[in-house]
């Protein structure tokens, strides 16, 4: 149970939920986009969100300001949190248009709201769960997804549950958080995402009509 415990700490790292939520979107999605779109977009999406805040916490790491991948110390956070924010509005404005990735557009405005929130928080001393706001997150964007589309993807939502639970069994286990702060990362998660839906599901029904 211990090595399950630490390997979901790894796996359910939220920085890979943007991109798996990106992924998931161009795999599922009724819409038809070119092969070559998909590929570039993945891609483009991949490096602002993986590869560039990886080097970024190396950089933190070298300068003594992180001591692990992560950020135990809410000190630890501020920087990062930031930064991605930058990221997230890097991706909005230079990789997804909200015309033609209504849906994805608005997901990443959802992360952009999070992790404001997040970021606010650490100026409170706060030390929210970022596992439970990534996790939560993609969960409910794929129930969304769902609904609007009238897809049927129970074992992929039943996975992100249980995934959403060992994310927090693992925190709590390693005692990086209480379960307030694993509770007010959830709700950080899941509370844009839900504001999203209004928007996005408004974005696609004008896009129906307009083509039709």
């Amino acid at each position: 149970m211990r090595i399950l415990l630490k390997l979901a700490s790894f796996l359910f790292h939220p920085l890979w939920m943007p991109f798996a939520g990106s992924l998931f979107y161009f795999l599922f999605t009724p819409r038809f986009f070119p092969e070559e779109i998909i590929k570039a977009k993945l891609l483009a999406i991949a490096i602002i969100t993986i590869f560039i805040p990886i080097v970024f916490y190396f950089l933190l790491k070298n300068l003594g300001k992180a001591e692990s991948v992560f950020l135990d110390k809410v000190e630890e956070r501020k920087w990062p949190l930031f930064f991605f924010i930058l990221l997230s509005l890097m991706v909005l404005n230079e990789v997804l248009n909200i015309y033609n990735y209504p849906a994805l557009f608005y997901y990443f405005t959802g992360i952009l709201i999070s992790s404001s929130i997040a970021f606010l928080f650490t100026w409170l001393k706060v030390k929210m769960s970022l596992h439970m706001v990534g996790i939560a997150g993609l969960l409910m964007f794929v129930i969304g997804f769902c609904i609007y589309f009238h897809l049927y993807f129970i074992y992929t939502i039943s996975f992100l549950i249980v995934a959403a639970g060992l994310s927090a069994s693992s925190r709590l286990y390693y005692k990086a958080h209480t379960k307030w702060e694993l509770m007010l990362g959830f709700l950080t998660g899941l509370a844009p995402q839900i504001l999203m839906f209004s928007f996005w599901f408004t974005e696609y029904r004008m896009s129906d009509l307009f083509l039709k």
